[in-house]
């Protein structure tokens, strides 16, 4: 492709598009431009337009009239999960490269379709998971590369909150979304368990899901909900076995009676050693703590991340933007996006087989 700016489209103009992924493409403007929008709320698309578009940029209401802009390269997917699949798989049809938000699909069928699509159109397509680009999370991922935790053979997936239930929305909604905290939370730790393990071949997964604290909201961050209206798991626990006879542990919650409250990390151990994500002192980031043994005793080290000062100077670039860029830079030379969909789709997979064990009681076999 050519130097000039990607156009792109953005379809879903709600929480996700306006907290992450609009302005994160609005600092990218030297590699692509927003040139059109479409939401099912006519006034979401039009605000979006006026903040973030370009001059001329187009709105519409329906997705499928959005698509048959030609000039348009690339569309970001950023509806409720029950819509990813489809209108991403219509975006890839239509010529488009994809960003699709995370989770990939509501189930492991939705995904493989939109995984074929990109390789029958030859598109790239790609998963919003943003916590590969955090600056623990890089460090952990080459420790891990290089050999520095050995052979590592059990993996903790942390995404627990104490009392964080989204209030807004549809994540409420088990049609739209197809499950709570374990698509919405679970599927970000897993994805990172999975790619520092660089393994993504599970063999039997066992789950457990709870529906305990639906009217339990005092104390909630984002404030109470109907108890009516909540008809997803407020808890979820997985235990997952990988071919090669690693294990991977997986909780997640909106709201569990604990204090180790941890989103988006990680504890994995190997035979060299062991590393463990942490909420750090500054809000909002986590560090990561290596174990091994050195001069005949314990040791623990934690790497002083050189980010230079907030908002200036290397490495102060915030997660979206980091992802937004990888994504914008794969497409214009053509090479692989840091996020596979492939990898997506293994995540969905064993999502999926949670919520199947714990409703049958039965281990879900590969």
């Amino acid at each position: 492709m050519n130097s000039r700016k990607l156009k792109i489209g953005i379809i879903g103009c709600g929480g996700i598009a306006n907290q992450k992924h609009m302005p994160s493409l609005a600092k990218l403007t030297q590699l692509g431009e927003m040139v059109a929008f479409c939401d099912v709320i006519e006034e979401s698309a039009k605000k979006a337009a006026k903040d973030f578009g370009s001059e001329n940029a187009k709105v519409y209401v329906d997705y499928k009239q959005l698509l048959k802009d030609e000039s348009i390269d690339v569309v970001h997917v950023l509806t409720p999960n029950l819509q990813h699949s489809y209108i991403t798989v219509d975006a890839l049809e239509a010529g488009k490269h994809v960003m699709c938000e995370k989770p990939m699909a509501i189930n492991s069928i939705e995904a493989k379709k939109m995984v074929d699509a990109a390789k029958r159109t030859g598109k790239k397509l790609t998963i919003g998971y943003q916590n590969r680009f955090r600056n623990d999370s890089q460090i952990l991922h080459r420790a891990c590369r290089e050999g520095e935790l050995g052979d590592i053979y059990l993996s903790k997936a942390h995404a627990v909150r104490r009392r964080g239930v989204p209030t807004w929305g549809v994540f409420l909604d088990k049609e739209q979304q197809g499950g709570g905290p374990l698509i919405d939370l679970g599927t970000h730790a897993l994805d990172l368990a999975l790619w520092f393990m660089d393994n993504y071949k599970p063999i039997s997964v066992s789950g457990s899901v709870f529906y305990k604290m639906a009217d339990k909201f005092e104390g909630n961050m984002m404030g109470p909900w109907d108890p009516e209206r909540y008809d997803v798991e407020d808890s979820a626990f997985g235990f997952i076995k990988m071919e090669n006879g690693a294990t991977i542990f997986l909780e997640a919650a909106w709201a569990l009676n604990t204090t180790d409250a941890r989103e988006a990390m990680t504890t994995l151990c190997g035979t060299e050693g062991g590393a463990e994500m942490r909420a750090s002192s500054v809000l909002g980031k986590s560090d990561v703590i290596f174990n091994s043994t050195k001069y005949g005793q314990l040791v623990e080290t934690k790497p002083s991340f050189s980010g230079g000062i907030a908002y200036f100077g290397p490495g102060a670039e915030e997660e979206g933007v980091k992802e937004a860029r990888q994504w914008l830079e794969s497409i214009i030379n053509d090479t692989e996006p840091l996020v596979k969909p492939e990898q997506a789709y293994v995540v969905t997979q064993i999502l999926e087989a949670i919520y199947t064990s714990a409703e049958t009681g039965k281990v879900v076999e590969f």
